[in-house]
């Protein structure tokens, strides 16, 4: 599939509608980065202790209606919290009160290194997972090594899309969850991806899922919480 193919499909369907629920309380904020401020939302639950993880999730291509608003992105947000987590969303430069402009993954990863930094300079005993939707999946798994996460989760990693062959492996514990029916992504690519790397990750297959994982958001939840809440025990018994 094309970019321009790509890029008209999220446009026409309008699927990266933001949900009109809120997260428990957290803090909105306007923080420096390395192309304007940078616009961060928090779902901060009163008992995070300041060794848990902190969850950075990156969310979809910000030329199309992507935002940290978008569905799965609070889906994520509000599984790390229920897990008692510091979530962090954030949006990419040139999104909403993000200054800048778009810049190709290269300027987002610098995006998300600067919010990786300043959580670690308030929290500088939490280890860092990372988690992605689509684009944001791309950055994320662009980004984890250089960062020093713990963790990733990427979900419908847009792989034929993007340069992935670039990408460094992954060598710390990660999670795919694809759609089988995704009209976006190729769901084989993926696969043949994800079987392709020498260190492998969980891979969750939601066969009747599409990209944006209508009526599925749930089983999304459902799985993060079930496998992550693994991660963070084996992480709190370190």
């Amino acid at each position: 599939m094309s970019d321009d193919i790509y890029f008209s499909e999220l446009h026409a369907h309008h699927l990266y509608d933001g949900l009109e629920e809120d997260l428990c309380t957290g803090e909105e904020l306007l923080i420096p980065g390395p192309a304007g401020d940078i616009e961060v939302l928090t779902s901060c639950p009163a008992c995070y202790e300041g060794d848990k993880p902190i969850a950075v999730i990156c969310h979809p291509h910000p030329l199309h209606g992507g935002s940290m608003r978008n569905k799965v992105v609070h889906i994520l947000a509000e599984s790390f919290n229920q897990m008692g987590l510091l979530s962090v969303s954030f949006n990419f430069r040139g999104v909403e009160k993000s200054g800048g402009r778009f810049a190709k993954g290269i300027g987002e990863t610098e995006d998300l290194a600067a919010v990786v930094a300043y959580f670690r300079q308030r929290h500088p005993r939490a280890p860092l997972w990372l988690a992605g939707f689509s684009f944001g999946a791309y950055v994320a798994l662009r980004g984890h090594r250089q960062l020093g996460a713990e963790r990733l989760l990427l979900i419908a990693p847009p792989v034929g899309l993007f340069d992935f062959a670039e990408l460094p492996e992954v060598e710390i514990p990660w999670m795919v969850i694809q759609g089988g029916r995704d009209e976006i992504v190729s769901p084989e690519e993926v696969s043949r991806w994800v079987m392709s790397r020498s260190h492998r990750p969980v891979l969750r297959w939601m066969a009747d899922a599409d990209h944006f994982f209508h009526g599925r958001l749930n089983r999304i939840r459902d799985t993060v919480t079930s496998q992550w809440a693994e991660a963070l025990s084996e992480t709190v018994s370190g």
